[in-house]
């Protein structure tokens, strides 16, 4: 491994003064004021600065721009400091409630060796010290940081006590060290409890705000060395700035032309241009939409009112349960409808988001990106339901992510706290040194290993680098060695596991032998542990489960599995890995593993309760403005999907965005689509739909948050309707705090805009628990989620070129105080999951946060990338589908009768978002007359009557132009949504399956909670595929009962025996009554035409089904026709079965 010799840095910038400065308000830095002294330096002042000397002086008011010189460089941080960081990179955190929080050096993480410098156990030399054998100080490329000039290889450990207590000689050369600076806070080899933060005049918030390192301190910052900048300007021509200098032209600084001068672009007028547009339906299809949407309703209307009026007098049973369903399903109808009158499609401009945020400008001269950070949620709970490869490939597909690796950070939260999981999210942070940069050299898409080499298509097509065939090569093979140690990861834990125990069971049997040596000895009962790659114990869930070691009952873990990236590109070599690395940043995102602590008594809130864990675990370690939430089967099909999202909340008015909803895209559905498991009607249709009004519900996954809206927060510039009642975590009352210097970011973290009304920070413990940390972080994140204020109309903006600074540094009491975070206490006494956070109270917590949202006043935005932007499993086979949509409806069951309601909505959600999300909560109820009404053929036909009284003339023209009225809504909806006619009949065929078996059953489990206070089981999803591994439809075709499948097929027998039955009355009958026939046939067929693709998953595979079956199904059915003809004759007969009679 290379070497460097470590080499003091010289400090340049004072930690009091830019504490000072960044007391103050952050005003965007428009004017910066300036002289030139004696020396030839230039000194930039603020305002403030000049106040006291304005008297005395003279100054000229003009702007500086300082382009980068040799001393105007950004200051790497200490050395100690990213030696500080390696090592929290390569400790396993853990603590909890009662418990100390701790800190375990790991030296080996996964049985492979760790080869990329960011992971976890990187490989590196071993420390020279006699005695010791730990690795060596290194730096972000992996090369060995070398305190001394002689080289010697030390540790950081020794290299301490060297300092220390060795009076600062170096253990190789008997020499002293030059530079002795190293920090001596560190984490010990051997666990023990960490510091707290050490109270500090500036406060995390203060040191995390980018906008108080401004211009200002940059100015300041490049005066404080000794170079010559008078030298610098007349040997390279350069310049200063605009007001006391000339621009080049085209921005080239010093070619030597002095007849190339231009005007700055910056200050020429140029058009501003939009990061987003809607796009409008066309007219021509809208506005017959909306038409037939109100010539229908009057029609229904007309229909129900006919129907009232006239009664079938010879069945009015019949005649009543029919007329009750049918108005029941009109204004089911209406509320499915209503909500649909105004969809919009929207579309980016990624070339935009590129020229403002990534191009060199006068704020951000070296172009580096000025996006906001992204903090991006994986969760997993059952490694056997939720097969370790399958989130693998998602993580992998989030690290190659196209977006700026430093502003990206991935956190996976296991739930299960199973050591299988987390060795696998090793295995894959080892294996992306080798497969991100693979993506970035050749633009690979997607970036899913497992779906880019399972590619149908061309994998050559649009290739140009010749040495892509033999990276493809390469990096295949090495996929496929990946994929058998992940499959092997079980097996091998185990076996480690054991061989581990025995050790232990022989070394405690020694032990009693020498206690006792005269007695016999005994069998010794050691509790099975199960072991981690480096010989300890595995804080989490073992195999066999223990006190303090089961899945519900183990200390909250936080390990960082590829440390924090280095702010500037670190290019890659020729000899860097498999492939030819050269001019391709190797950097990776910052990849957390989090398993939060769980002990029993206390409710853990499932899903809901682990992403508040890592809301609150991120904005302590990153603290990015944005969080994107995705479940560990959906991985990112669309590299750039991040950016298009951040289009919407950039743009002119995204500040008042909570989230941008991405659509559902699915693999590995049966070309059919038999379920109707791609939901395209509502993802396409409904979501678009509600785009334009406040915007789509929260589906649970691919959804890009605004950090400060899932914190409760009111979007800035909202109204108060009712004073008080609606404040989430302020009050408008002034209070004098802590913060009061800062208005700029309170005013939008608070309730109204008045300029008079400032925090409340003695709330805000009690609403976010008492981490100071995770409080100061939250108007830094606000900020730095703000939009550009590059236009006059963009208000709530924040300056170009304010997230420029690099990041900081990751320490152990930070990464300690995430431990804190995460456990199981800490939510207690405060409104997480009730104000704050994901909801809780609902298996389908995604739909009420997103609520909760809407309710407060925030919009969201639906994005439709022209590239899927994500892709995901679901599950083909029937009952595990029906277990899904049980699920779901269950949440909206629990919805409709908790205060979520959106009855009780508040002022600020308009009149149609409200009718959407109470036809969210009612369309489960909708099961109940759905049944009766498809019994009701069935009924009709065995009893000879039907609905109405005859099918005249009015009934036949009402019921056809209620058909044609909906046949035509759905082409003109397939029109401008863009889906299939086979799509919406498929989803049209579900949605009775569904409403006659799960919807039920979720009405029936919503009652019990409600009234018995009965709890609702939760079946978590299954996404590993079917044991046929020669078929990938394996599943599709098998059968597992399930009690939710009686209603349909009860429905279908008793319609299939009606049918026979009313063929037989009427055919030997003396007068027959065709029309009644029709009439009940018909509607029969309509219900086992939609029961088709229930009936096909009862028979199994194609061809395996006997023939026999259909044929004994045949003759039952005709046998049971003609007893009951038999045993209930015709009408004005009075012989046994009529006219028929038997042999």
């Amino acid at each position: 491994m290379a070497s460097k010799s470590f080499k003091g840095s010289r400090s340049s910038l004072s930690i009091s003064s830019d504490a000072a400065e960044s007391r103050k308000p952050p005003i965007a830095p428009t004017v910066t004021f300036g002289r030139r002294t004696s020396s030839g330096r230039y000194v930039s002042y603020s305002r403030d600065d000049l106040d006291s000397e304005l008297g005395s002086t003279d100054f000229m008011n003009y702007t500086v721009h300082i382009p980068p010189t040799p001393d105007n460089q950004p200051m790497d941080p200490s050395i100690s400091q990213k030696v500080e960081e390696q090592y929290v990179s390569n400790s396993l955190f853990t603590g909890g409630f009662n418990s100390v929080t701790r800190a375990h050096l790991m030296d080996k993480v996964i049985e492979s060796e760790a080869n990329h410098p960011q992971m976890a156990g990187a490989k590196g030399s071993s420390c020279a010290v006699p005695g010791c054998d730990a690795k060596v100080m290194s730096d972000e490329r992996g090369a060995d940081i070398l305190p001394c000039e002689c080289d010697f290889k030390i540790c950081r450990d020794c290299y301490i006590d060297a300092v220390k207590s060795g009076g600062g000689i170096c253990p190789g050369c008997k020499e002293p060290y030059k530079n002795t600076d190293l920090d001596e806070t560190a984490v010990d080899n051997n666990p023990r409890p960490l510091p707290l933060p050490p109270p500090v005049t500036m406060s995390k918030m203060e040191r995390r705000l980018s906008i108080m390192k401004s211009t200002k301190s940059a100015l300041m910052r490049s005066q404080t060395g000794d170079f010559d900048h008078n030298r610098w300007l007349f040997e390279t021509r350069g310049t200063y700035g605009y007001g006391n200098a000339i621009w080049p032209k085209d921005g080239n600084i010093g070619n030597g032309n002095d007849d190339e001068v231009a005007e700055p672009t910056e200050l020429m007028s140029k058009p501003w241009r939009p990061l987003t547009r809607k796009l409008k339906i066309p007219a021509a299809i809208l506005s017959p939409y909306r038409l037939l949407i109100f010539v229908r309703i009057v029609v229904l209307g007309l229909f129900l009112a006919w129907r009232v009026k006239h009664p079938n007098n010879d069945a009015i049973w019949l005649w009543g349960m029919s007329v009750v369903c049918e108005l029941w399903f009109a204004f089911s109808w209406l509320l499915d409808q209503l909500p649909k009158l105004c969809p919009i499609n929207r579309a980016t401009d990624l070339n935009v988001l590129k020229d403002k945020f990534e191009t060199p400008t006068l704020n951000n001269p070296t172009g580096k990106s000025d996006l906001p950070g992204i903090d991006i949620f994986v969760s997993t709970a059952d490694p056997e339901k939720e097969p370790p490869l399958v989130t693998a490939n998602t993580i992998l597909s989030i690290l190659a992510a196209d977006y700026p690796v430093e502003k990206l950070a991935c956190y996976v939260s296991d739930d299960g706290g199973a050591l299988l999981t987390f060795e696998a999210m090793a295995e894959a942070a080892s294996f992306a040194n080798t497969w991100v940069p693979f993506c970035r050299k050749h633009d690979i898409e997607p970036r899913n290993p497992e779906s880019y080499f399972n590619l149908k298509r061309d994998p050559y097509k649009n290739k140009v680098k010749p040495d892509f065939v033999k990276d493809r090569r390469r990096v295949k093979r090495e996929y496929d060695e990946f994929k058998v140690r992940i499959n092997s990861l079980p097996d091998s834990i185990r076996r480690r596991s054991d061989a581990f125990h025995a050790r232990e069971e022989i070394k405690a049997m020694k032990l009693q032998r020498q206690n006792r040596e005269e007695e016999p000895v005994q069998t010794v009962k050691i509790p099975k542990a199960t072991w981690m790659a480096d010989g300890t114990h595995w804080p989490g869930t073992w195999l066999n489960p223990s006190a303090e070691h089961s899945r519900g009952d183990h200390a909250g873990i936080i390990q960082v599995m590829l440390k924090p990236p280095s702010d500037e590109p670190l290019h890659g070599t020729a000899e860097d890995g498999l492939i030819d690395l050269t001019d391709i940043d190797i950097r990776l995102p910052l990849l957390v593993y989090v398993s939060r602590e769980k002990r029993p008594g206390y409710d853990h809130n499932k899903k809901a309760g682990a992403m508040n864990a890592l809301v609150r675990a991120s904005a302590i370690m990153s603290n990015g403005p944005f969080i994107l939430n995705l479940d560990c089967d959906h991985y990112i099909y669309n590299s750039q999907a991040m950016r298009e999202g951040m289009c919407f909340m950039m743009d002119r008015g995204g500040d008042r965005l909570c989230y941008v909803q991405f659509p559902q895209r699915f693999e590995g559905i049966d070309p059919s689509d038999r379920y109707a498991n791609n939901n395209t009607v509502f993802f396409d249709v409904n979501m678009r739909a509600l785009d334009g009004l406040m915007g789509p519900v929260y589906v649970g996954t691919g959804c890009l948050f605004r950090r400060v809206a899932l914190y409760g927060f009111d979007p800035p510039r909202s109204k108060e309707h009712h004073s008080g009642c609606c404040s989430c975590c302020f009050f408008g009352r002034k209070k004098h705090s802590s913060m009061a210097h800062n208005p700029e970011e309170n005013r939008a973290l608070r309730m109204g805009d008045s300029d008079d009304e400032e925090m409340n920070l003695s709330l805000l413990p009690k609403r976010f628990g008492n981490s100071t940390f995770l409080i100061d972080s939250i108007p830094v994140a606000e900020f730095q989620g703000r939009p550009l204020a590059d236009h006059p109309a963009v208000k709530n903006g924040r300056p170009p070129g304010a997230l420029t600074i690099p990041r900081d540094l990751l320490d152990a009491s930070t990464v300690a105080e995430a431990i804190s975070v995460i456990s199981c206490w800490y939510e207690d006494k405060t409104e997480w999951g009730q104000r704050v956070g994901w909801i809780y109270g609902s298996v389908t917590e995604d739909v009420v946060t997103g609520y909760r949202m809407h309710n407060r006043g925030w919009k969201s935005v639906y994005c439709v990338t022209k590239r899927d932007a994500f892709r995901g499993t679901a599950p083909i086979n029937l009952t595990d589908r029906l277990h899904q949509v049980l699920r779901w409806a269950t949440g909206s069951v629990e919805i409709f009768f908790s205060r979520n309601n959106a009855l009780l909505a508040s002022p600020r959600m308009k009149f149609l978002q409200r009718i959407a999300y109470l036809n969210v909560g009612i369309y489960p109820f909708t099961s109940i007359f759905l049944i009766v009404y498809c019994f009701l053929p069935a009924l009709s036909l065995f009893s000879g009557q039907f609905i109405v009284q005859t099918l005249n003339v009015t009934f036949l023209t009402y019921l056809l132009i209620i058909t044609v009225t909906l046949c035509l809504l759905a082409v003109l909806e397939i029109r401008w949504s863009g889906i299939e006619l086979e799509e919406w009949w498929r989803n049209e065929q579900f949605w009775l399956i569904g409403g006659t078996s799960a919807h039920l059953a979720a009405v029936l489990q919503g009652l019990l909670k409600v009234i018995a206070g009965i709890e609702i089981s939760f079946t978590l999803t299954s996404k590993s595929a079917g044991d046929d591994l020669d078929d990938e439809f394996a599943d599709l075709y098998l059968v597992k009962w399930t009690s939710l499948m009686i209603p349909p097929i009860t429905i279908m027998m008793v319609n299939l025996i009606a049918i026979a039955v009313g063929f037989s009355r009427t055919i030997y009958s003396v007068i027959p009554q065709w029309s009644r026939l029709l009439g009940g046939v018909f509607f029969s067929f309509w219900v086992l035409a939609h029961l088709y693709p229930f009936a096909k998953g009862l028979m199994g595979r194609r061809g395996r089904t006997p023939t026999i079956v259909f044929v004994w199904s045949g003759l039952v059915a005709i046998t049971i026709s003609l007893l009951w003809v038999a045993i209930n004759p015709p009408s004005n007969t009075n012989q046994i079965g009529g006219s028929f009679q038997f042999p």
